[in-house]
């Protein structure tokens, strides 16, 4: 988009920009409603420090900044380095997220980092990096997609979360090719399809290995690139051929004739793609699920070709390059390894450090919030919710609650930072200039736009103040080009290499792709076409067999519960929920389910119905539709208080991503007192 402030500066109207190739003009109401946060009636103008008393009272920057660098500090000399945690976001730029990593590895010298993105693209960025060597969202551009011949979309409903990004899967219809979705619900996304399948949730792991059955059993296997640019196949081919069609529709619901016609339709044309999102991959078994769809690329010749591919569509505003440098538990910048020799030795020589001094990996995401009182006493959090947006949320509360010391970074005075010892506003989207990297691994330039509020700074130069403070003034620089250049030479060599990416360059050619290692290197549009990036240029076929989620539902707990978004409100909302067109589209959480449920249990459209798990509870308005399996139930997420979804959502872990199974648990939905009719 493009900004235009009014002349005095207190207003912006947004504008499309229809010469830019990934959105083309199109934006959705959270875009074109964006400049409302900036309103200083909604957003942080000065920090807030947490008095004796136990009120957050205004405080200078100094004050704060002295606050937090001497919390941090007293916790370390109290307890250790890695008392101390860091938790970061997925909608920071590559500067703040690449800066963050640094400051907890060379200014607090804690292993314990990681950041919300654990819970967004974990699973299938692990799936990436087992079967082609490289995690890359999309390893084409998105312009890819309506040349294609077939679609299988699992789990994601761009209609509501990138409505953008529809015209895509339009345009493939428009041009003869064909869309299968694959979510229980039947989505504004599955409306749009030529095929919906709607598996149980929880079973996306067997339909995929049923799916690869039926194209060896029809005999749809391309063998010739199986052998020249694979391995592993018999052993997945073994996987999958264990899973016949009926036991398949046993386990998913899905009927066998369904499961034949998406293979007929995937098979038939000569290109096709697989693409993921949050459904498949935000289960305990969500790296094996996405492994599984890709097994099924592989075995079709449906990798590395023009037109063909597996990928995956993000989730936040940064969730491709949010992971890349270095706010991940167990990464370096350029996804690197932290566990390499070779990578903590060139990157400590970038940071002018001791490779040994670099901390080895720490806790994922979950695992760091579920330490929080116990083994990490304080906690500097930037641009994230887990108040609401983390699973078993009560219990996450509470962790945080139980801190020495909080301390966070963000726009708004959301639901973690009211419990936080000191508050800093920072800048937003539109007052600072920065790097972000998009599901096609294009990494593109955001220029300042508006002066921010006296009293806001931003995340660079809260990193400054504090490293100044812990002994460190010059290593954390405030202007964001001089942290985008050594992030350059940091990446350099790596698997993500921005080494030769500009400003200048992403400025003049409307965004670079990487991996880019040099200044006359073209970028990379396109991923794998010559050669996957294995050690021997080969993709790992990885045998997997499906099996159950961590809870499955029983005689207390009948029902399955998956957790989703609404297009008019965004992650955990702390920043949609102060926009008033927003709120008055999407006004409150609510709980979907089918009329056969709603007659069963008793529930009228509108009344307030309790969902409980093993974790809690939570109380939200019926929204009954037969859109949706009647043994499940849908919520959204963005709300905090009693509508809180996360209060119910799972913290089983996957064992490779440490990605918790939010989209599936065993919950009872009981329908409370129908509203009230009014008198006359």
């Amino acid at each position: 988009m493009n900004l235009r402030p009014d002349a005095g500066g207190a207003t912006v109207t947004v504008e499309e920009r229809a010469d830019f190739p990934v959105n083309r003009g199109a934006l959705c109401g959270k875009g074109r409603t964006a400049p409302a946060v900036l309103s200083s009636r909604v957003r942080l103008t000065e920090p807030l420090v947490r008095t004796h008393a136990g009120r957050l009272e205004p405080a200078t920057w100094e004050e704060a900044l002295d606050a937090v660098a001497e919390g941090l500090a007293r916790t370390r000399r109290a307890y250790g380095a890695d008392a101390v945690g860091v938790f970061g976001g997925g909608g920071l730029t590559n500067e703040k997220a690449y800066a963050l990593g640094k400051f907890a590895r060379v200014a607090l010298r804690t292993s314990q980092i990681d950041y919300n993105g654990r819970f967004c693209m974990s699973s299938a960025a692990a799936a990436h990096q087992r079967a082609f060597g490289l995690d890359r969202g999309l390893p084409f551009p998105l312009e890819d997609v309506p040349r294609t011949g077939c679609v299988i979309l699992v789990g994601s409903n761009p209609a509501e979360t990138m409505p953008p990004a529809l015209r895509f899967f339009r345009e493939l219809r428009e041009n003869g090719g064909t869309l299968i979705v694959v979510d229980p619900r039947r989505t504004r996304t599955a409306e749009q399809a030529d095929l919906h399948l709607a598996p149980r949730p929880g079973t996306d792991l067997a339909l995929a290995l049923g799916l690869l059955h039926l194209v060896v059993a029809g005999g749809h296997t391309d063998e010739e690139f199986i052998s020249s640019r694979t391995t592993g196949w018999e052993e997945a081919r073994a996987g999958a051929m264990a899973h016949w069609p009926e036991l398949v529709e046993r386990i998913t619901g899905v009927p066998v004739p369904k499961l034949r016609e998406a293979v007929r339709m995937f098979c038939a044309p000569e290109s096709a793609m697989v693409l993921t999102a949050r459904g498949p991959e935000q289960q305990s078994k969500g790296t094996d699920t996405v492994g599984a769809w890709i097994n099924l690329c592989l075995a079709t010749g449906r990798a590395g070709r023009p037109l063909s591919g597996y990928g995956c569509l993000t989730g936040q505003g940064n969730g491709q390059g949010g992971r890349e440098h270095g706010q991940k538990a167990d990464q370096l910048p350029g996804y690197r390894k932290l566990t390499d020799p070779a990578a903590r030795a060139h990157v400590a020589g970038v940071w002018g450090i001791d490779p040994a001094d670099l901390p080895g990996p720490g806790r994922s995401a979950y695992e760091l919030l579920d330490a929080l009182g116990t083994d990490v006493k304080a906690l500097l959090l930037m641009g994230s919710n887990p108040v609401v947006s983390a699973p078993r949320a009560a219990h996450i509360e509470d962790r945080i609650r139980s801190l020495d010391f909080l301390a966070v970074a963000d726009v708004v005075l959301s639901e973690t930072a009211a419990l936080a010892d000191v508050v800093l506003p920072v800048t937003q989207w539109a007052e600072e200039t920065g790097t972000t990297t998009n599901l096609e691994g294009r990494v593109l330039l955001r220029r300042r736009a508006l002066t921010p509020p006296p009293g806001v700074r931003s995340d660079l130069e809260v990193l400054h103040g504090l490293a100044a403070r812990l002994g460190l003034p010059k290593a954390f620089p405030v202007s964001p080009e001089e942290v985008f250049e050594e992030l350059r030479r940091a990446s350099a060599g790596g698997p993500a290499d921005y080494a030769g990416i500009s400003y200048a360059r992403i400025e003049a050619e409307q965004g670079v792709f990487w991996p880019c290692p040099a200044p006359d290197h073209p970028g990379t549009e396109r991923l794998f076409l010559d050669r996957f990036a294995t050690e021997d240029g080969r993709a790992r076929f990885v045998p997997v067999v499906h099996r159950d989620s961590a809870e499955v539902p029983d005689a207390e707990y009948p029902l399955l519960l998956t957790t989703g978004r609404v297009v008019s409100q965004y992650q955990s909302g702390a920043q949609t929920r102060r926009v008033d067109e927003l709120n008055e589209a999407a006004p409150g959480p609510f709980v979907e389910l089918h009329p056969r449920l709603a007659a069963r249990i008793g529930a009228v459209d509108g009344a307030l119905l309790a969902v409980t798990s093993r974790r809690g509870r939570a109380v939200a308005p019926a929204r009954i539709t037969d859109t949706i399996r009647a043994d499940t139930v849908f919520m959204p997420f963005h709300w905090p208080g009693e509508g809180r979804a996360n209060t119910l959502t799972n913290p089983a872990l996957d064992p490779v991503s440490r990605m918790p199974e939010f989209k599936v648990c065993a919950v009872r939905v009981e329908a409370l007192a129908p509203p009230q009719a009014s008198a006359d």
